[in-house]
């Protein structure tokens, strides 16, 4: 994979990979920038929610689950000190639908973190991730009801 960053000016920046896609990166108003872009470890957090959604998404699709939303966050905690790298993260996985299979839920989760998601299996050497689910029944009223939570534990080895 190839990725290429051109700075504009300041510090704003385009980024572009392989796809063909850019982004603009920004260092923010701290830094004398126009605040026009993400941050670059903004990106490698979202970069974490992106990847293992599409994996969860995609095995809950393949086990005929009914989702009619679905939300991942990713809370990273980051030291004080410079490089202020992250220390540990918390995803979320939000799934409302019809009659939801938590084991499904659990089991998709697991796939992710343990075998299709190369940026949690990247991060995950270097710091603690929590998986977290919460599971949500779509109702005629519009507003989810909360029916499960839960975490997701790897086995014991």
């Amino acid at each position: 994979m190839n990725a290429n960053v051109t700075w504009n000016q300041g510090m704003s920046f385009t980024g572009s990979a392989e796809s063909g896609f850019k982004v603009l990166l920004g260092g923010g108003t701290d830094f004398g920038d126009n605040n026009e872009g993400f941050r670059p470890l903004e990106l490698m957090a979202i970069s974490l929610a992106g990847c293992t959604a599409m994996d969860v998404i995609s095995i809950l699709e393949k086990k005929q689950q009914a989702v009619t939303a679905f939300e991942v966050k990713v809370q990273a905690e980051r030291t004080d000190q410079h490089p202020k790298i992250f220390t540990r993260a918390v995803i979320t996985y939000m799934v409302t639908g019809h009659a939801l299979d938590e084991s499904a839920v659990a089991r998709s989760i697991e796939l992710s973190a343990t075998k299709y998601c190369p940026a949690q299996a990247m991060l995950g050497k270097i710091m603690p991730i929590d998986l977290l689910y919460a599971i949500y029944e779509e109702t005629d009223g519009g507003v989810p009801n909360l029916v499960k939570q839960g975490k997701y534990q790897p086995e014991e080895k």
